[in-house]
């Protein structure tokens, strides 16, 4: 559920405008179903299809995700690029990508996608030394939150001017405006937060969507 919405809103944004198929409804249910103390981490419906459609209107070609759980959102947004499309999926968790890749598989995007299982900045360094920086067309953020930050960093640096970066969780159930809440998870996700809107490199907006995204575009060499 979208944060800040009641039900009666909620039901109307997804009545409205959800166009969510058959493989993507089942893969939240079994989600619920085999990780239901952390279903909370999968994006909303309505999030991936936003997603999907900002992969589109950017011609995305070559994507990173940091952050894959049991796959929807990797596969909300490949299945609405074309066959040369291709996605990274960094992830540290056999067990809930074993999930996603299933669901891949069936829906006919498994050759497309990259799934690296290690720490996601061991991978993104890796993808530095391999010359990707300045050529990836989105990078989408939803991991560990501590290392928000460093992810962040590490997106811009692979980004080609235009490219999109989505944090997740920005809004983070609303923690981050209580200023009681000093937990290192909350000052991270603070943390990029006030850097992205900061940064000179990137274009910046805050979306409440699902848990609050972070939406930056990376300026090129000749844009104020």
């Amino acid at each position: 559920m979208s944060i800040g919405l009641n039900d009666a809103l909620q039901k109307y944004l997804l009545d409205a405008s959800l166009r969510e198929p058959e493989i993507l409804a089942r893969l939240r249910q079994e989600t619920r179903r085999v990780a239901a103390d952390r279903a909370g981490m999968q994006i909303t419906p309505e999030q991936g299809q936003f997603m999907a459609l900002l992969a589109r209107l950017i011609g995305a070609r070559r994507l990173v995700e940091i952050g894959t759980f049991t796959g929807y959102s990797a596969l909300a947004v490949m299945l609405a690029l074309p066959p040369e499309a291709r996605l990274l999926c960094c992830d540290v968790s056999a067990e809930w990508t074993s999930v996603a890749r299933r669901y891949w598989q069936e829906a006919g995007v498994a050759d497309r996608i990259e799934l690296r299982l290690q720490p996601a900045l061991d991978t993104l360094g890796e993808l530095t030394r391999a010359d990707w920086a300045g050529t990836v067309d989105m990078v989408f953020v939803d991991a560990d939150k501590d290392n928000y930050p460093a992810y962040a960093e590490a997106a811009i640096g692979l980004l080609r001017p235009g490219g999109l970066l989505l944090v997740d969780n920005a809004l983070w159930s609303g923690r981050v405006a209580d200023p009681a809440d000093r937990s290192p998870g909350t000052e991270a996700i603070r943390r990029v937060n006030a850097m992205l809107r900061d940064d000179p490199r990137v274009d910046f907006s805050l979306i409440p969507i699902g848990d609050g995204v972070a939406l930056a575009r990376k300026r090129g060499p000749d844009e104020g």
